[in-house]
């Protein structure tokens, strides 16, 4: 690995990445000025994981390795997950991403997981947790001859409690929430999140066995088991509820499922526990107690004037195995039963970013079957080193304390440090500060565009793309804009066709290419590969059951799915197609007041503020002369809050119908402030008035307040912090932009 000369400034450091650093990552006084550079985060990162070395062995040169670890931080070649480039080396010392705690049924393990579950967010930390072991709903209660609330009843304290942490505004409490096909109230638990505005803490999965997958097949019933005797509970259908999964995650993109048996097939410590549960974004199975942190390898950086530089790419394995069993010696701990039982197994995940941009370097199209031959053998051979790595480090550390009676000792295998070595991983905000691509993912888009603060909109450009159109000289500003308009490169003929056939992106892939890639990954992965399956808007029920089924069968450990404008708060924006029009209402005015008649049918779009009152959504429709009128929700329902933004809605409404414009409405309500202001700089709303002005102002700028704005191609979330395009990674919505995530 080259050698990066140290003068403060990071080769390669893009205005994002610096942007996510300075708002996330890089340390602060208590006023929030900045006290350290990028140079000096990743300096003070690789200094104090290096430091492990020293209770190995007294002579280690910690200087030297330091300076290894920099390097291959600083060049890009691997980046930890957040929790340790945020606090090693500093007091808090919270080194790992993900956690799985357990949920007893009994009230006091519940509320001492909850307790539990405040502690690790507020270290910065997300939780799985399987709510399996509850009983149904309207069970007995033998303690208090009463009936039991049931699972859901109680994942909502769990939802307020991550709702009030939020752990310090530096990384948002995130949960996931399994419950097995089997318990009585899964019928329930798949509908919990209809009502977008519930459990918004938590990403949700069912734990679905072969037995019911079998049931499925053969549209049979299927036994439900109550977990309080372990006594059947009844039958459902299996293809009932199946199909009640599908449709669920149709509409809103959850549930996700979780393939149970497959989990503990690869159990490496069966002797130690069950796996029951996953971290927030799915790929990584826990056992209770148990945390892992998590790395990655960009894949980018593995390219060497157009071929996979294999020697490169063995070094930075083995040197990312070392630095990640570091951090379990280093690390700091929020409850000493997590502490015992991570050493006790020393699971480590060691992922890719930079997939996409892997394929793009070697002019490989993303789906294609080169593509997923090579994706296969690149995780074949880090999952072999990452192996050979942690066997050496066994041979002068140890192998994890469980090892005896594990798969590897009855396998007669090797010592190994570390129950686990891989693991594929959304990849997030460290994607941004590399300048990677996602994980294993597609492209998002090669081009989209950027509304700031001052109403200016940039067009974000992929750099690899950028590169190729300046040199090849198709590069123009106006086609830019028109890419970032269609969100795809397929049908502009003012590009080369092979350059079209290597950018491709999310949406230009099948739900079926996405499933195989994700399957290739898979099969040299020790714990689970986290990938989202896109879906176009027009996708229909059959077409997410198909996918669901197809991942079952290729061995996949669990799947997402995410069809494009399937959740109310992500705002419509850019892009342009032909479809199927509806008659355009026609326009009539009341004679008597002058204002117009409302249609029985209009086009809408919500938009999420964050108040001070909690979330507050606002819905703006129009009619085909223009803005007609705003519906508001307050995210806690009732209250002054409530009655005052459904009073301004209907004035504004009202102002609108009868011709006044959008901007004169904005000008009355933008900066209007109360007692209770949210946000900071840029996004701070100062009140719910404020709130309606900006969530106008903004439609107004995405729109273009043109008079009849046609559906969207390419939907597109948008960030509730900046504005910028929101992604769809491993069941979370992140930024790229801002470095905004709404999983932990």
């Amino acid at each position: 690995m080259k050698k990066t000369v140290e003068k403060g400034v990071i080769p390669g450091l893009t205005k994002n990445a610096l942007t996510v650093l300075e708002k996330r990552y890089l340390k602060r006084d208590q006023t929030g000025k900045t006290l350290e550079t990028a140079s000096d985060m990743f300096r003070r990162v690789a200094t104090a994981i290096a430091q492990a070395d020293a209770v190995f062995d007294k002579k280690a040169d910690i200087g030297a390795l330091s300076d290894k670890f920099y390097n291959m931080m600083t060049n890009f070649e691997f980046l930890p997950n957040s929790p340790t480039l945020m606090n090693a080396g500093r007091e808090l010392g919270q080194l790992s991403a993900c956690f799985v705690l357990p949920v007893g049924d009994s009230m006091e393990e519940i509320f001492e997981s909850v307790k539990y579950t405040a502690l690790i967010h507020k270290s910065g930390g997300g939780t799985g947790f399987s709510f399996s072991r509850l009983r149904p709903a309207n069970d007995v209660v033998m303690s208090t001859t009463g009936i039991s609330s049931g699972p859901l009843s109680f994942m909502r304290v769990f939802d307020v409690a991550t709702e009030t942490i939020k752990q310090g505004g530096t990384r948002r409490g995130a949960n996931m929430a399994i419950l097995r096909v089997d318990h009585p109230d899964i019928m329930d638990f798949i509908m919990c999140k209809a009502d977008q505005r519930q459990l918004n803490n938590f990403n949700i999965s069912v734990g679905i066995t072969e037995a019911f997958m079998k049931a499925v097949d053969a549209d049979e019933e299927y036994t439900l088991y109550n977990p309080r005797d372990k006594q059947p509970a009844g039958k459902q259908n299996a293809r009932k509820v199946f199909n009640r999964i599908v449709k669920q995650a149709w509409e809103n993109g959850e549930p996700g499922i979780i393939f149970l048996d497959r989990l503990n097939k690869d159990n490496p410590t069966p002797h130690i526990g069950e796996i029951e549960s996953t971290n927030p974004c799915g790929e990584q199975p826990l056992l209770p107690y148990e945390s892992c942190n998590l790395g990655s390898i960009n894949l980018g950086k593995m390219v060497i004037h157009g071929k996979v530089d294999w020697d490169k790419l063995k070094e930075v394995v083995r040197t990312s195995v070392h630095f990640l069993d570091n951090v379990i010696e280093v690390n700091n701990y929020p409850l000493q039963q997590i502490d015992e039982m991570t050493r006790s197994n020393r699971k480590i995940g060691l992922g890719v970013m930079g997939w996409a941009d892997m394929l793009i370097m070697l002019g490989i199209p993303y789906g294609s079957e080169e593509s997923v031959e090579l994706g296969e053998k690149v995780m074949q051979f880090i999952n072999d080193e990452g192996h050979a790595a942690s066997r050496q480090l066994a041979k002068t550390r140890g192998a994890f304390p469980n090892f005896k009676g594990s798969v590897y000792d009855k396998l007669g295998a090797e010592p190994i440090r570390n129950a686990t070595v891989t693991t594929i991983a959304p990849t997030g905000t460290i994607s941004i500060i590399a300048n990677a691509s996602s994980g294993v993912e597609p492209l998002f888009a090669v081009s989209y565009v950027r509304q700031v603060m001052d109403k200016n909109i940039l067009v974000e450009v992929n750099p690899l793309f950028e590169k190729i159109a300046k040199t090849d000289g198709f590069y123009t500003d106006e086609l830019m804009q028109r890419i970032a308009e269609h969100g795809t490169v397929q049908d502009i003929s003012a590009i080369p066709e092979a350059v079209r056939e290597v950018f491709v992106t999310a949406h230009d892939i099948t739900p079926e290419e996405h499933i195989t890639m994700q399957a290739a990954f898979q099969r040299h992965t020790d714990n689970a590969v986290s990938k989202t399956v896109n879906f176009p808007c027009e996708a229909t029920i059959e077409d997410v059951e198909k996918v669901y089924r197809l991942a079952y069968e290729s061995n996949c450990k669990g799947v997402t799915i995410y069809r494009d404008g399937s959740r109310d708060e992500q705002v419509l924006s850019v892009g342009k197609k032909e479809e199927v029009k509806a008659a355009a209402p026609v326009h009539v005015e009341d004679k008597r007041t002058g204002k117009r008649e409302r249609p029985k049918a209009l086009k809408g779009w919500t938009y999420q503020m964050q108040t001070g009152c909690g979330p507050l959504y606002i819905t703006i429709n129009e009619d085909n002369t223009g803005l007609f009128e705003v519906f508001t929700t307050m995210g806690k329902a009732g209250g002054c809050a409530a009655s005052q933004c459904e009073a301004i809605g209907r004035m504004v409404s009202l102002a609108w119908r009868s011709g006044i414009q959008g901007r004169q409405v904005v000008k009355q309500l933008l900066g209007i402030s109360c007692h209770a202001p949210s946000g900071f700089g840029d996004n701070k709303v100062l009140s719910c008035a404020d709130a309606v002005a900006k969530a106008i102002q903004s439609h107004l700028s995405l729109t273009g307040a043109a008079d009849v704005i046609e559906a969207p191609a390419f939907d597109r979330g948008a960030c509730p912090e900046c504005g910028g395009v929101v992604e769809h990674e491993g069941g979370c919505a992140v930024c790229r932009v801002c470095g905004y995530s709404e999983c932990a």
